[in-house]
């Protein structure tokens, strides 16, 4: 069941970034609710070395750490990620994937720049003829056709779902489902043809993608694949908001004080560009916090 929940803040991304924001936001009395998965970060897996008086820790460590920090001073958290986000008079309305509108006045974006690659044969190569990164992006371009999305989290069961608007046939590769109760029966309710425990060998196709071969060496007759690995990218989300790009249009243009081109709207950490270092996300996600939060005070959203 739909439900409408309010905060100050609201931050997208379980990083470095995202935690930082948050500890801050949330130190200067502003609502904040950060919304991801710890192990949705690059961070997570890594041990780091180079960290300002910090000698080598693990990144769940690092992680697990902050999150307690922002809890003590008051922020909340949702493991789930967010599969629309919507410009509204008062600010913006958030979609998570357990079916919840979260309205806030101000969005931190914090989710990070990594793209997530199958790295099979035929992936690279036939890039743009037929294999996407992007749902939202390129949907448009397979109306009638048989495609398929690989992926186990919300941004693929998500993309599958919205692929049966356009689609005449969609597939979804998956070697285990992990998502939210609310999206599995809206995933169940729209026809997609599942294949849960299997996994992609190789995408086949010479100038344009013609099908699948997947590990138990079955073939499906597909001409897209759309590979949605982990939560949906930042860049998807945001796409009807206008954000400004930067020149290699992969990063996000913000100001010394994080803002971006568009009001209530800030970005930190990889997603702001290199260098990709934690010492960077860490600043920057201290910066937008404390912006963040002085914004939300002058639009009369905290007490």
């Amino acid at each position: 069941m739909n439900t409408s929940i309010a905060y100050d803040i609201v931050i997208l991304g379980s990083g470095p970034a995202g935690l930082q924001a948050a500890i801050h936001a949330s130190r200067k009395k502003a609502r904040t609710l950060m919304l991801g998965r710890l192990d949705n970060s690059s961070l997570y897996w890594a041990h780091v070395e180079n960290y300002c008086c910090q000698l080598t820790m693990s990144g769940e460590e690092i992680l697990r750490t902050g999150r307690e920090q922002a809890i003590s001073f008051g922020a909340e958290f949702r493991d789930e990620d967010v599969l629309s986000i919507e410009r509204e008079d008062a600010g913006f309305a958030l979609t998570t994937e357990s079916g919840d509108t979260i309205r806030t006045h101000t969005v931190i974006l914090a989710t990070g720049s990594s793209r997530n690659k199958l790295g099979v044969p035929g992936e690279k190569d036939l890039l743009g003829k037929g294999v996407s990164y992007c749902v939202d992006c390129d949907a448009g371009f397979f109306r009638n056709e048989v495609v398929a999305v690989a992926g186990s989290r919300s941004a693929a069961a998500g993309g599958a779902v919205t692929l049966t608007r356009f689609a005449s046939e969609v597939h979804l590769i998956s070697d285990r489902l992990d998502i939210a109760p609310a999206l599995r029966k809206q995933l169940d309710d729209s026809g997609v043809l599942v294949h849960e425990g299997a996994s992609i060998k190789r995408i086949l196709g010479e100038n344009a993608v013609t099908g699948l071969e997947l590990e138990d060496g079955s073939v499906l007759d597909v001409t897209g694949v759309f590979i949605e690995l982990g939560a949906k990218g930042v860049l998807e989300l945001t796409a009807s908001l206008g954000l400004q790009l930067d020149e290699s249009m992969k990063y996000i243009e913000t100001d010394k004080k994080m803002r971006t081109n568009v009001d209530g709207v800030f970005a930190a950490g990889d997603i702001c560009g290199p260098p990709l270092q934690m010492a960077k996300a860490v600043g920057e996600g201290c910066v937008a916090g404390i912006t963040a939060a002085n914004y939300a005070k002058k639009a009369g959203q905290t007490k």
